[in-house]
């Protein structure tokens, strides 16, 4: 029975954090949003700060994220082509989670390797 007191008492309703983690639990995608934060961002730059990330990759969380209504995705007639990304207004509501997130692993953080 405790396990489902705690259940209510983390989630509303049954689902909440798994449906949120469907959106944001692929490897990769919580680094893509941290350097949205900080304002829109063109392929080639997150590219080079998320890191190791195979381009394919990168391209298949930008796609979930802007299916889910995380990012936009904005293309812009030049020459040459110019795409950004950049959060919606739901997307920055994850900012508290990712800060959160920061919090935990700065207060258990272990350097891998």
């Amino acid at each position: 029975m405790k396990s489902s007191s705690v259940t209510t008492s983390l989630e509303p309703k049954v689902g909440c954090i798994a449906s949120a983690m469907q959106i944001i639990g692929n490897k990769w995608t919580a680094l893509i949003l941290r350097d949205l934060f900080s304002g829109p961002k063109r392929f080639c730059e997150l590219e080079k700060s998320v890191g190791n990330i195979n381009p394919r990759t990168l391209s298949q969380r930008l796609d979930d994220l802007e299916e889910h209504g995380i990012i936009t995705r904005r293309s812009f007639s030049e020459v040459p082509p110019r795409t950004e990304y950049a959060l919606t207004a739901k997307g920055k509501d994850l900012l508290p989670v990712l800060k959160q997130m920061a919090a935990w692993g700065t207060k258990h953080y272990q350097a891998i390797g």
